[in-house]
């Protein structure tokens, strides 16, 4: 049985299904996963573990044996990791402190190595490029097995740490967007282009027979705005808040809601005081699925406005519920939403521009005619077509284990597995 390790820096995690969906696809095929986790996951017992079963293997709390066996266990194979080595301490531009926690995430790397040698494993592959990458590349390194990751838009446009050496190491390359796999060979044109892949995520669908039947929010005096995702600085809700006040002053009602919890929330909420919209915006925090689709069949617009994306899952879920959505033009977005017929872009950091294009739906909201087709209902139609072709959660996950299997195996596991079946 093929076995191969699958490494996030935290899972599961209620914020990226997708790892879990992958993990759950592959032992459908009969794969062996050793699913993995660079840090402890309090919230584990509240997921679905059905997808992350037989056990999930973390490499936190940090056991004082395992980091005196990885010592030994890295210096009796320092040859196989010298290079990384050479990288961290005497090539780039590093800061100190970024080399000295290199060097520590290599320490890891041989930690999880000793966790993993009695496994049988034939691969390990790392889903985002963040710390949890190294670790997986240099115990890869240490194991003798492939290693392969998967990129999605801040861990190689925000943190982008040792991206070179994650990328020549590889054997492939994931990402989910063609946006990114043009940053990557243009950023990295040494990279073999052939190893970099895209593999799109998508999300539950409804059929062609149920799009004419959506609902549809019936037009009211309040336009009401939904914004999905982590309360974290990258997802730029200060934007939204400081937009918000622009679209009082301009005489719009309207209401606004923002799903999702983080980091963030005591200053979002000292903002939305000090620009005095307490009784306009709302800060929902963690909202679990049934909920979710409530608040999105409820909502004239889902906003956006992050400033580093991969390709949105919420876009995706509004979408698929016929929903308008506004999205900053950056990165990948511009591959799901095409400006005025699947949904609206506007000019990133441009609060002007994203009022305007709310003033302009606005409008549209208010000429519609429920016993007419509307140009916003050849929209939500499109939208959710979109969706339904391109992001389809089943057909994707299927396209993504076809072309996994196919990555991995190689005569030399194939060998290596029949050998330890002998």
């Amino acid at each position: 049985m093929l076995t191969i390790a699958y490494l996030a820096n935290q899972f599961p995690a209620t914020v990226e299904p997708y790892v879990g969906e992958e993990i759950a696809e592959l032992r459908e095929r009969g794969v062996n996963i050793v699913a993995c986790s660079v840090r402890n996951n309090r919230a584990r017992q509240g997921a679905n573990c059905a997808a992350y079963e037989p056990e999930i293997l973390c490499l936190q709390p940090l056991r004082l044996l395992i980091l005196l066996q990885a010592l030994g266990f890295g210096a009796r194979r320092w040859k196989e990791i010298v290079g990384l080595l050479t990288r961290v301490l005497l090539r780039g531009r590093e800061s100190p402190k970024r080399r000295l926690k290199a060097l520590l995430h290599t320490w890891l790397g041989a930690y999880y190595a000793v966790m993993l040698r009695e496994r049988g494993i034939d691969h390990i592959h790392v889903h985002h490029g963040y710390f949890g990458s190294w670790i997986g590349m240099v115990a890869a390194r240490l194991l003798g097995v492939g290693f392969s990751l998967t990129l999605h838009g801040s861990d190689m446009l925000l943190n982008a740490a040792y991206l070179d050496s994650k990328l020549e190491n590889c054997r492939f390359c994931i990402t989910i967007s063609d946006y990114n796999r043009r940053y990557i060979l243009k950023h990295f044109p040494t990279i073999d282009s052939r190893k970099i892949l895209v593999s799109r995520l998508g999300v539950d669908v409804i059929g062609h027979e149920q799009i004419a039947r959506s609902v549809v929010p019936q037009p009211s005096g309040r336009l009401t705005l939904l914004a999905v995702g982590r309360l974290n600085p990258v997802k730029d809700h200060a934007f939204l808040i400081r937009a918000c006040a622009r679209m009082r002053d301009c005489g719009i009602e309207f209401e606004c809601a923002i799903a999702g919890e983080g980091s963030e929330r005591r200053r979002l909420e000292s903002l939305i005081g000090e620009y005095g919209l307490k009784d306009r915006f709302r800060l929902l925090g963690h909202v679990h699925r049934p909920r979710m689709n409530t608040l999105y069949c409820h909502a004239d617009v889902v906003v956006l406005t992050s400033r580093s994306e991969g390709l949105p899952l919420v876009l995706m879920e509004a979408m698929a519920q016929g929903r308008i959505v506004l999205a900053p033009a950056i990165t990948g977005i511009p591959e799901i939403i095409s400006p005025g017929e699947t949904g609206f872009l506007y000019r990133p950091g441009d609060i002007e521009d994203f009022v305007a294009w709310i003033l302009f739906l606005r409008e549209l909201m208010r000429r519609e005619d429920r016993n007419a087709v509307s140009r916003l209902d050849w929209i939500r139609h499109a939208a959710q077509t979109q969706v339904l072709q391109n992001f389809n959660r089943k057909k994707n996950l299927i396209r993504f284990g076809d072309r996994f299997l196919r990555l991995i195996e190689t005569p030399e596991t194939f060998a290596a597995r029949l050998e330890r079946s002998a």
